[in-house]
């Protein structure tokens, strides 16, 4: 309970020194007042100010992002979740997804959780894991259902769970549902050492909003916090990745999602802060080729 009154009481001057840590680093300055962006030069919006925070000290990727033809960045590879979330995917492109997994060793397969056993068999002999979503993408069901989508997702073959925060509960500031809503995921997946990644909706928030949103993630337990599900507005940006790894530390992964599609966006969300990239171009970051398969 204290630690929801301490978000309660969490007012506008005190998330503005928190990014204003983040920008000492990259000589930017905040111009977000009230919402509104002025000149591009806020933690969000300003995507080439932003990328070298946390790149000093950090255990991250700075090499080459591979080429095109056989050979591929293993490294990079190992931090992505292949992923296939849109709503008409069929069963002969989620084969194929898993083939592609265990072909270029990706983290994971992230698929709808009608697939997870599907997905499980195809896996089982490899290395990748099943990652699946619970209350995707609105994250508008209640706790119990997503404890039970949980639940379900594990006995299937899920390893890793990504859920989606109750957006419309955060901004009303009910901290304590939100926290609580989380949580029942958390326990589920911990009780089967399951890995949990919150997706917090970043393109839906205030910058207050993700400070919060990642503190509730932390502080119910939660392994990773990820920034979109792909299909509400906006998606993964450098700014939001460098607030998220300030926020959460070292302690939580981060996982930059939605919009990732070259290279290049890899390499700068990694250098700001993520652990994990979720993306349907999964091949081509890692080769240079255009993407075998899209998803959202």
């Amino acid at each position: 309970m204290r630690f929801l009154r301490y978000l309660e009481l969490m007012d506008k001057q005190t998330i503005l020194r928190l990014i204003e840590e983040v920008l000492k680093e990259t000589n930017a300055y905040t111009c977000c007042h009230d919402g509104v962006c002025s000149d591009n030069l806020c933690v969000v919006h300003n995507k080439e100010g932003v990328q070298n925070v946390v790149r000093s000290g950090a255990d991250r990727i700075s090499a080459g992002m591979g080429v095109a033809g056989e050979q591929f960045d293993t490294k990079i590879a190992r931090m992505i979740d292949h992923t296939l979330l849109k709503p008409d995917a069929t069963v002969g492109q989620i084969e194929r997804l898993c083939a592609e997994a265990k072909q270029y060793g990706f983290a994971s397969v992230c698929i709808n959780p009608s697939y997870v056993k599907l997905c499980a068999k195809l896996l089982r002999d490899s290395a990748v894991k099943v990652c699946t979503v619970i209350g995707f993408p609105l994250g508008a069901t209640s706790s119990e259902s997503k404890a039970f989508e949980a639940e379900r997702a594990v006995q299937d073959g899920a390893r890793e769970l990504d859920m989606v925060i109750n957006v419309g509960r955060l901004k009303s500031g009910d901290y304590q549902y939100v926290e609580s809503d989380i949580a029942g995921v958390v326990r589920t997946a911990k009780r089967h050492g399951v890995l949990t990644k919150v997706i917090i909706e970043t393109g839906l928030l205030a910058d207050e909003e993700k400070v919060k949103a990642c503190l509730l993630a932390k502080n119910a337990g939660a392994h990773f916090v990820k920034t979109s599900t792909g299909f509400a507005k906006g998606g993964a940006t450098v700014g939001d990745i460098a607030l998220m790894r300030k926020v959460v530390g070292p302690s939580l992964g981060v996982k930059a999602s939605g919009g990732v599609r070259t290279q290049e966006d890899a390499k700068a969300l990694i250098e700001s802060g993520a652990d994990r990239i979720g993306a349907s171009a999964s091949v081509m970051i890692v080769t240079g080729e255009a993407p075998a398969t899209t998803g959202y």
